[in-house]
């Protein structure tokens, strides 16, 4: 348990059933979709954070998930999914590159997993070497449009736009710390990676600026509404990453890679046969549960948020896309576009 997650338990905030991350902050009721005021502050500090290090751990990364990695440069960011040998996913993972290593960002419940699963596909030959920073880091994820103006008043100086995705190193409250363009919601904001002794004392700094807390069941909430895929509910060996719309993490013109002739494939033949999308329920329903369109099965919800009967779930392509109605029991739905995903191919 980090200084930081300690600090959240004494004030009396609940702890998730892990004791890995808090519950709620008391706010959910005033926690909205809508960024165009105020900023929120998210402490994902127990999801992983990997080290890779030694000269081939571009090369590695590169042929492990399906983004180009290996001609990134330092200062450099993005999104990439890790996918089985026929391509289905495992987890949507940010990667960092600095000067002497990259840090890859996972979901929580994936992180044991995955560092088995990277060490598994090395070889002897290979100069990687792989290490945990899980938990020596607290990552703050910093949500809405006032969290540039906030940064600054807190650092005194103006922040680098990266347009692309990428990183900048900053000193707040005198470390050193990694502060990245964006967050795990794609929403205007940045992730900071802060060392675990300096954490409470950066958390008290930013909320002193006006952030707002944002526990594990306002942020589940947000990932509905924005539709993030999540390990174990859109993220499944049921599904592909194009299937689950994280096209922009993928590259099609690199080499081989772990599910590259798989993920080609579907894209050469436009053969992806269904789709994630948000659904509009007129009332909550337990998950997992069928779609269905008239009589027809058209797809299976995911994830719910029941207070507001927004879901997420994957829809047949042949049935149709957004604003298809559709019946989940007795409830009706209508299809809709969350911001995370896309499902255009790209362009030739």
């Amino acid at each position: 348990m980090t200084p930081l997650l300690q600090y959240h338990q004494h004030q009396g905030f609940p702890l998730t059933a892990s004791g890995e991350a808090v519950v709620t902050f008391g706010n959910d009721a005033d926690i909205s979709q809508d960024f165009s005021n105020g900023c929120l502050l998210y402490d994902q500090s127990h999801w992983g954070l990997l080290n890779f290090t030694g000269a081939d751990r571009q090369r590695y990364l590169h042929n492990q998930s399906t983004n180009q990695i290996q001609q990134l440069q330092s200062g450099q960011s993005c999104d990439t999914v890790l996918v089985n040998s026929t391509a289905r996913t495992i987890d949507l993972a940010t990667v960092h590159i600095l000067d002497d290593a990259l840090w890859v960002q996972v979901s929580p419940q994936k992180k044991t997993f995955l560092l088995e699963w990277f060490d598994r596909f090395l070889f002897p030959m290979d100069k990687v070497e792989i290490s945990d920073l899980s938990g020596q880091f607290n990552i703050l994820s910093l949500m809405g449009v006032q969290a540039k103006e906030i940064l600054e008043k807190l650092t005194g100086v103006t922040l680098a736009d990266f347009p692309a995705g990428g990183h900048q190193f900053l000193e707040i409250q005198g470390q050193n710390i990694l502060c990245a363009t964006g967050n795990s919601l794609k929403l205007p904001g940045y992730t900071l990676y802060i060392p675990a002794e300096a954490g409470v004392e950066i958390w008290q700094a930013l909320m002193n600026l006006g952030m707002i807390p944002c526990g594990e069941a306002a942020w589940e909430k947000l990932r509905i509404h924005q539709g993030r895929p999540a390990p174990d509910q859109e993220l499944t060996e049921d599904y592909n990453p194009l299937e689950a719309g994280l096209w922009d993490c993928i590259s099609f013109d690199k080499g081989c890679y772990i599910g590259q002739e798989t993920i080609a494939r579907l894209n050469t033949y436009k053969g992806v046969k269904q789709r994630l999308f948000g659904i509009q329920l007129s009332a909550p329903v337990a998950v997992p549960c069928k779609i269905f369109v008239g009589e027809e099965r058209a797809g299976v919800i995911t994830s719910i948020d029941p207070d507001n009967t927004f879901a997420l779930g994957y829809v047949r392509t042949k049935v149709g896309g957004e604003e298809l109605e559709v019946t989940v029991g007795e409830v009706t739905g209508k299809v809709v576009a969350v911001p995370y995903v896309t499902h255009a191919y790209p362009e030739p």
